[in-house]
């Protein structure tokens, strides 16, 4: 198994663990109060899964071993939908022991995209994870097609995530348990999209250091 993509493992389950307390008070405001407490559960099983997992293991059995954890640890559509994104991701991801290049992580953005996208029966502007994750997958694709590097991909998608985020504070929420708050939603961030951000923006800052070290 690749250990640039385990200790990448770790490091979201970390960022998702620190900030459950936050992602959890998000929640309170406009659901059930719970998305930080579920989010850090299903990464905290997610880690011990992946710590027995063989040698041999390749980045797309990595990521089919997290999808199919969060599917059945993450409570609420954070489990299905989070899970079916890293599934889809898997499709996309090397077969041999290797980090993925800028390329690979194009096709695996947007297969998380379509996974949510179908899974959830979502589009943008529903004040949802998509809100961070589309525009972010938009923003890395314009930042490869002028040939820059997969650091300055992953921090210009984090720009259009974080953006997307508080973007969703604009918004009615109409799916979820925040579209019974309709207009009342208006003015609160959805949690969804933050843990997204947060899990981009811990990415992000891994490769870089990860680049900077080697």
């Amino acid at each position: 198994m690749d250990n640039t993509l385990s200790a990448l493992t770790c490091a979201v389950q970390e960022a998702i663990s620190s900030h459950k307390d936050w992602l959890t008070s998000l929640d309170a405001a406009i659901g059930d109060g719970d998305h930080g407490i579920n989010m850090a559960r299903g990464f905290e099983a997610v880690t011990a899964k992946i710590a027995g997992l063989p040698a041999e293991t390749t980045p797309a059995a990595l990521l089919k071993t997290i999808g199919m954890t969060l599917i059945s640890t993450v409570g609420g559509a954070s489990g299905p939908l989070y899970g079916t994104a890293f599934l889809r991701a898997a499709g996309e991801a090397p077969q041999e022991y290797a980090p993925p290049d800028a390329q690979t992580v194009q096709a695996m953005l947007g297969a998380a995209l379509q996974g949510i996208k179908d899974r959830g029966k979502a589009v943008s502007g529903e004040k949802t994870m998509l809100d961070a994750l589309e525009p972010a997958y938009q923003a890395f694709t314009e930042a490869l097609e002028q040939n820059r590097p997969l650091s300055e991909c992953l921090e210009a998608a984090c720009g259009a995530a974080s953006q997307g985020v508080e973007y969703t504070k604009t918004i009615a929420a109409t799916k979820g348990r925040a579209s019974y708050l309709g207009e009342r939603s208006i003015g609160h961030q959805d949690p969804g999209a933050s843990s997204c951000y947060l899990i981009l923006r811990t990415i992000t800052d891994f490769t870089k250091k990860n680049a900077e070290v080697s």
